[in-house]
């Protein structure tokens, strides 16, 4: 039988009390028994808190916050900023791989004021390359995944194999292919408004 959940729960889910209380609570290195003992609430009490069992009152709250030396905002304090993106398995794996373009798989949804772009890129053997713009301070890391890369900066030539990450901050022209007979796959993380070419 589903729990049901009631409007209070539902409304207050988004701010994460219990996993904020835990998460104080540990920073701070306390045991449930020695936080009860300071705020002089139950042990019982504080792990319901904690564990989303049951829902604070404002005097309990402020009991704890006082404790903990934060104000009532930590709980409340809407976020800034949270996106959250998830790229399965699934979608990453194709049925039909050409060996004329290198194939761009997006893992995280960019858009205006998105600060990265994270990239699964699949080279085809033989060496199509790909170059990520220049002129302009570039900054990104490229993890290998499966194969080999070859980097290019500058007149600088870099074989990178599966396993081997590069970071790069940089005002020069990179240019990325496969090394060798065999497709490469690489995780790429670049700044948002950075593009990766072919």
């Amino acid at each position: 039988m589903a729990k049901s959940v009631s409007y209070a729960q539902w409304s207050l889910e988004p701010y994460c009390i219990g996993m904020k209380l835990r998460s104080l609570r540990t920073q701070k290195r306390l045991t449930l028994s020695r936080l009860a003992a300071e705020t002089g609430l139950s042990t019982a009490l504080l792990s319901k808190l904690e564990t989303d069992r049951m829902i604070p009152t404002l005097p309990t709250l402020a009991t704890i916050s006082r404790v903990y030396g934060v104000g009532m905002s930590y709980f409340f304090a809407e976020p800034a900023r949270h996106t959250l993106s998830i790229t399965r398995k699934a979608h990453l794996q194709s049925n039909g791989r050409g060996t004329e373009s290198v194939k761009f798989t997006p893992l995280n949804a960019a858009g205006e004021g998105t600060r990265l772009t994270v990239q699964m890129i699949e080279f085809p053997p033989g060496g199509a390359t790909i170059a990520v713009e220049s002129f302009r301070e570039t900054s990104g890391v490229v993890y290998v995944l499966e194969g080999r890369l070859q980097l290019e900066a500058g007149g600088m030539h870099e074989v990178l194999e599966a396993g081997d990450c590069a970071y790069m901050e940089s005002e020069m022209a990179l240019a990325w292919s496969a090394a060798g007979k065999h497709r490469c796959r690489v995780l790429a993380v670049l700044p948002g408004e950075t593009r990766a070419e072919s």
